[in-house]
């Protein structure tokens, strides 16, 4: 497992070079660029050196710089997904489960903490975005994971008190807010997981 942090200038490098490709609106060369990195470096680094820095200079105020952050969006996405994920590789069974929280459209910090799980060794079972808490819900009671990680991307998603219920009628399970959305101040449980490293930290 790499755990390193990247050289200076070879994060520098990959966020030119997937920038380049997201402008040229080429989501599958992002990807290809994404799984070569996290091959070289691991999801973390590249995550959180690349990855983050990279959507957050995004403006994405007119419809030409929508179109190039939605390119480079689903071409992380993409490139995440498909991180150590061979045919035929039976990882451990879904004792961590991530969603995104209801309404909210947006988790590919999710897709980083999965494939960093995988990278590890480590399954999970990603329900993916926009998950109703019932549903949410539902799983938890069929699954009996002992994590449950729930990103919220804005404010209007990330409501504390919706979180919190939710973490008192699953008694036994860890339950963890992720993202950018939970500024709601609320002591734990649940617990707020800010870096990528803590998420992983959190899901063993």
């Amino acid at each position: 497992m790499l755990t390193e942090a990247m050289p200076a200038e070879a994060a520098e490098a990959a966020r030119k070079r997937l920038a380049l490709a997201a402008e040229d609106l080429d989501g599958t060369r992002v990807a290809g660029e994404l799984r070569e990195l996290a091959t070289g470096h691991g999801v973390p680094a590249v995550w959180q050196q690349v990855c983050v820095p990279l959507l957050a200079a995004l403006p994405g105020l007119t419809g030409a710089e929508i179109a190039v952050e939605h390119a480079l969006a689903e071409g992380i996405r993409t490139g995440l997904d498909g991180h150590r994920r061979e045919p035929g590789r039976h990882l451990p069974g879904p004792g961590v489960l991530l969603a995104g929280a209801e309404q909210e459209n947006h988790c590919l910090g999710l897709h980083a903490l999965a494939a960093a799980l995988r990278e590890q060794g480590r399954g999970c079972l990603h329900l993916g975005a926009a998950l109703p808490w019932s549903a949410l819900s539902g799983a938890v009671r069929r699954v009996r994971p002992h994590t449950v990680v729930v990103w919220a991307q804005t404010p209007v998603t990330g409501r504390a008190y919706r979180l919190r219920r939710f973490a008192r009628e699953a008694p036994g399970v860890r339950v963890h807010a992720a993202g950018p959305g939970w500024i709601e101040p609320f002591p734990p449980p649940p617990h707020r997981l800010t870096t990528l490293d803590a998420a992983i930290a959190a899901c063993r």
